[in-house]
């Protein structure tokens, strides 16, 4: 995918991407689910590599929801271990390539550790700007939106229905500096968002693979951006085809 061409004057700016089939890719192989973890943590990196070669401007991963919590110890033990070596490695290569590492989510649950890295690769990366890496780790998007109504509550905001009072909410969820989600890619089968950027994904086209998630490459990325390429996001109203018909019906 180095031909930017992949993308088109309408492809999507924000792709978001729920990482899901890595326990399924182990099992099929006879492994314990932490070697799907860690063959996902590899995805990740073809995914990025492919991403800011097809000229993406953001893409987001949901890496860790408020709700994994509920997992086996010993899993969540290799998830934060994973997300430890993933950080360690990656921060210099990101700064390298000049990528910006964004990371959204509930910190104070997180190990003072995590933590330090974390804010350590958003201050190394912070002036980057050939593509936007966010992760979402310990997030859930019904979280971020309590988060952002108890935050302007707070400060004594009175909210409307107008678009100021959204363009303000939207300054107050945790992906307040992001752009709204263009196309939001769920891998292994699965169709449903799982309380994945909720309000961001509102007018979001959802592409669904049966691709595991350490099964997806590159070209499986550019199928999901072809797709969304040739869809006609309406936004509510009527399809740009249609109008132009209707009026040159009308001229004739």
């Amino acid at each position: 995918m180095n031909d930017k061409s992949a993308i088109s004057n309408h492809g999507p700016h924000h792709v978001a991407i729920i990482m899901d089939g890595n326990g399924r890719w182990a099992k099929a192989r006879h492994l314990p689910r932490t070697a799907g973890h860690r063959e996902g943590v590899k995805t990740i990196k073809t995914v990025i590599k492919a991403a800011g070669e097809a000229g993406i401007e953001n893409i987001t991963f949901f890496g860790f929801s408020t709700e994994n919590w509920k997992r086996p110890a010993d899993e969540v033990n290799e998830l934060m271990g994973l997300l430890r070596m993933y950080l360690k490695a990656e921060t210099k290569n990101f700064h390298k390539e000049n990528i910006k590492l964004n990371v959204i989510g509930f910190r104070e649950d997180l190990p003072s550790d995590i933590v330090t890295l974390i804010e350590s690769a958003e201050n190394l990366t912070a002036a980057n700007d050939k593509l936007i890496v966010t992760m979402a780790i310990n997030y859930g998007g019904q979280d971020d939106i309590v988060q952002a109504a108890a935050k302007l509550a707070r400060e004594g905001v009175e909210l409307g229905r107008d678009e100021s009072s959204r363009a303000l909410f939207e300054q107050s969820l945790m992906t307040g500096d992001l752009p709204p989600v263009d196309l939001l890619i769920r891998t292994s089968g699965e169709q449903r968002i799982s309380n994945f950027l909720l309000w961001q994904s509102a007018y979001a086209e959802l592409y669904f693979t049966d691709a595991l998630w350490p099964d997806f490459d590159e070209d499986e990325l550019k199928k999901a951006i072809s797709c969304y390429t040739r869809r006609d996001r309406r936004y509510g109203g009527l399809a740009l085809v249609k109008q132009q018909a209707q009026k040159e019906k009308h001229i004739s």
